[in-house]
């Protein structure tokens, strides 16, 4: 009875944590996901970001002012940790200039600097754990890092990313070649994820210098140079680009392109310039812009299909981010892998085997495309993130009831046997 018990109750464990590889689960990249300009230590920047912004360290607007957030839907507010659209862990220098959240509240952990007008924005303790948040930034990164992605084609200063998969495509070049390449292209199938790690220690595009990022459109059957007033299928491959940079301590924007999809850079200083914008959000341990260099309110909304990974539980003490200000640990901040080697691996077509990124909560989705450019917020994929409340109750639950069964078996049989002894 305990044996069959147990197999039972290892036959509830396994659905749960495993999806099937024609299921696939989409990866959750937790609270940075909900925010377009992610910064762990300092944020120099103006004139706005269209998206939401958490900066760890300081703060500086002094230069022409900010605004933050004026893009940000009424649901994407509410799942932003306190509803702040401006999380500033140190301090907001302002020296004069106008300062302002458009939709959301704004949080500072320091001093506000210099004055000037400043709305909607009350000093108190970070809502973000930034230290705990780009530990797991870097897992990320690393993992995804580990595909050993196709080449894209060089044709002179041209260079062509194509990829067949419907779901997921990976690709790898180096930040030399990269940089080489006066035009950048993209080819995938309509609605499809696609994952570009560029390796090496920095990327310049002004050595170039790049002035351009065009992508297939399917339906136009043509190439598409993205900007804010154009996209590719409506913005469907921009949304689900993702740029990593694993080992990059800096990278430079030419101002004379848009660049399209989202970088994560988490070891690296990002100079945006002073115009162009990113047409996705950037993750990176310091930024600074200026003039057009925008960033643009489409959030990644990926999938990369893999092995669900079980969260462990949040830490029940406070820590303290880059800026020194404490604050609480998010949910769902320290995760492990859970078996398996925790690096998708890549098959003749590009798609990955399901094997996920260690480090980073999962959410399940039920497909793997479609959908518009900038569509959801939470930066992970769609569907609701997988957590250890969720996923333990049912399984709690159905070991119970297993539990519960095996007993009564147990005792049915010992009334037989007294019966038939009487």
């Amino acid at each position: 009875m305990a044996l069959g018990g147990s197999l039972a109750l290892a036959a509830l464990v396994v659905p749960t944590a495993a999806a099937a590889p024609g299921e696939g689960t989409c990866f959750n990249l937790g609270v940075a996901g909900k925010y377009g300009e992610f910064i762990e230590g300092d944020d120099t920047h103006s004139p706005d970001a269209e998206g939401a912004v958490a900066v760890g360290g300081n703060a500086d607007f002094s230069h022409g002012g900010f605004t933050v957030g004026n893009e940000l839907t009424a649901a994407e507010v509410a799942a932003l940790p306190g509803g702040n659209a401006l999380v500033v862990g140190g301090n907001l220098i302002q020296n004069g200039a106008h300062v302002q959240v458009m939709k959301g509240k704004g949080v500072v952990a320091g001093q506000v600097i210099g004055g000037g007008q400043l709305e909607g924005v009350t000093k108190g303790p970070s809502p973000i754990d930034f230290a705990a948040e780009f530990a797991k930034l870097r897992t990320l990164s690393t993992e995804l890092a580990k595909t050993a992605g196709a080449a894209p084609t060089v044709d002179g200063n041209r260079l062509t990313f194509t990829g067949g998969d419907a779901r997921a495509n990976f690709f790898t070049v180096s930040a030399d070649t990269l940089q080489k390449a006066a035009e950048i292209y993209l080819k995938v199938p309509a609605g499809s994820s696609t994952v570009i790690t560029v390796t090496g220690g920095g990327y310049d595009q002004t050595k170039a210098p790049t002035s351009g990022f065009l992508i297939w459109d399917n339906a136009k059957k043509a190439y598409v140079l993205d900007d804010k007033l154009q996209s590719a299928d409506g913005g469907a491959e921009r949304a689900r680009l993702l740029w990593n940079f694993p080992t990059a301590t800096r990278i430079v924007k030419h101002s004379g392109n848009a660049w399209p999809g989202s970088i994560l850079a988490p070891n690296a200083a990002f100079d945006l310039g002073k115009g162009g914008p990113v047409n996705g959000s950037v993750w990176a341990k310091s930024l600074t812009g200026s003039g057009g260099a925008e960033t643009h309110h489409y959030p990644f909304s990926g999938c990369l299909p893999g092995t669900t990974v079980p969260p462990t539980s949040p830490s029940p003490t406070p820590s303290t981010g880059t800026g020194g200000s404490p604050g609480p640990s998010p949910s769902g901040s320290a995760t492990t892998p859970g078996g398996g080697t925790g690096s998708p691996a890549p098959s003749g077509s590009g798609s990955p085997a399901p094997s996920g990124p260690a480090g980073v909560s999962p959410a399940p989705s039920a497909s793997h495309g479609g959908g518009s450019g900038g569509s959801g917020g939470s930066g992970g994929g769609g569907g609701l993130a997988f957590t250890g409340a969720e996923g333990l109750v049912p399984l709690s639950i159905g070991g119970a009831l297993v539990l519960a069964a095996g007993g009564g078996i147990v005792w049915a049989a010992r009334r037989r046997k007294a019966g038939a002894s009487s």
